[in-house]
């Protein structure tokens, strides 16, 4: 983390009254100083542009600070085919996260579901089986017809599903998504984009964390049949440990993956390539990339003391100021130590102060471009202080400004 004795303060106001004092430097020696070390002090990180990536649109991002390292068609509206069941499986253990489902409740198998085309867990019309089995039969073996069970038990029937698919879709931001079923099968209304799908694969994973450990498990077998797992980057990358894969004549062979490595999480994501083989080839030139080039560090800790200041007509003398969510940068790799912070603050702070009330900024800039960008915020109640002290504080103030005047 960032030494917060190091960070530089800033007043909404000009102080007046400064001097320059001092050894005087010679303005012709000044001038080449600046040219001479300028340059080498205000560089821009020095990376290779992103690799080739033969796919319709793509994404990588991080999945903490959400900072995109690679994209291109990233918003647009793509048939997502399988990736659809990134959302289903997600509602579902929402479901058992609220309490409605249990894992081992026993679901029963329509005729509907049965008959579902495209790639099956081989569920039987008539028989019950397990909200447990049919999650992996979901997420592992891709399977159509779990996918419909799961959706009818919960919804009533896949239409009604899809609603609530669609409900948190919008509760996440996904403004380029819309689902019609619970598959990816094709409807001319069921769409999603590359930024969409990773928005809830990154939700998915820290909501989640143990249901999202399916998504590495390797193989499933149900019904005497064994299937194994579409996504063929977990036998290639052992850092990669999911996500789904997708594939319809309209979409092209899709992938969503996600890695981690030392602590940094990555989420590619590759639509409408045109084999199995290109979309993991190219999810894994995305997440080469990320991980060579680029690290994900924590500044700053939510909730903790950056600053303590000066505070006037309150009960206490000082406030502690800090940031309400912990402050996660994605860099290019090897200028962590060229990460600067600065605080904006008003001159004069007075009480009354409520927590999380916004008192300053903070800023994080790497050489002359801004990465990060957070109000600061009281971290504690402060109440008005009595008469006296009012009074005290006032007289102190007042000389203050005479000095500053001067």
């Amino acid at each position: 983390m960032l030494d917060c004795a190091a960070v530089k303060t800033k007043v909404d106001e000009p102080m007046a009254g400064c001097r320059s004092r001092g050894m005087q430097i010679p303005l012709m020696l000044l001038f080449w100083l600046v040219v001479l070390l300028a340059p080498g002090l205000h560089a821009a990180p020095i990376i290779p542009p992103p690799p080739e990536i033969a796919a319709t649109s793509y994404l990588l991002i991080d999945a903490t600070s959400q900072k995109v390292l690679v994209e291109h068609n990233a918003h647009e509206q793509k048939a997502p085919a399988s990736l659809t069941k990134i959302m289903t499986s997600y509602l579902v253990e929402q479901e058992v996260a609220m309490g409605r489902l249990a894992l081992e409740d026993e679901v029963l198998v329509s005729v509907n579901a049965w008959r579902t085309g495209g790639s099956k867990m081989f569920i039987r019309e008539g028989t019950r089986v397990s909200v447990g089995d049919l999650l992996h039969g979901v997420i592992i073996q891709s399977g159509n017809d779990a996918s419909v069970a799961l959706a009818e038990h919960i919804g009533g029937s896949e239409a009604a599903f899809a609603n609530m698919m669609n409900q948190q879709a919008a509760v996440l931001g996904m403004q380029q998504t819309h689902f019609t079923n619970a598959t990816g099968l094709p409807d001319d209304d069921h769409y999603s984009s590359a930024w969409d799908l990773a928005l809830l694969t990154g939700d998915l994973i820290r909501r989640f964390p143990e249901h999202y450990a399916l998504y590495s498990q390797r193989s499933f077998e149900y019904n005497d049949i064994d299937q194994p797992n579409r996504n063929k980057l977990l036998w290639r990358d052992r850092t990669v440990d999911g996500v789904k894969t997708g594939y319809t004549s309209d979409a092209g062979y899709c992938l969503v993956a996600s890695a981690l490595r030392e602590g940094m999480r990555l989420i590619s994501v590759v639509m409408g390539t045109d084999s199995d083989q290109a979309r993991m080839r190219e999810s894994q030139k995305l997440l080469s990339y990320g991980f060579r080039y680029f690290e994900t560090q924590t500044l700053y800790a939510a909730d903790t003391a950056l600053k303590e200041q000066q505070l006037y007509y309150g009960e206490a003398e000082t406030v502690d100021l800090g940031v309400t969510e912990n402050v996660v940068v994605t860099i290019p790799r090897g200028y962590y130590q060229d990460v600067e912070a600065e605080m904006t603050l008003p001159k004069i702070l007075e009480a009354p102060l409520t927590a999380g009330q916004a008192i300053g900024e903070l800023r994080l800039r790497l050489h002359d471009e801004i990465i990060y960008e957070a109000p600061l915020v009281a971290l504690a109640n402060v109440g008005e202080a009595g008469l006296f002290s009012q009074i005290g504080d006032f007289i102190e103030l007042f000389f203050d400004q005479l000095m500053d005047g001067d």
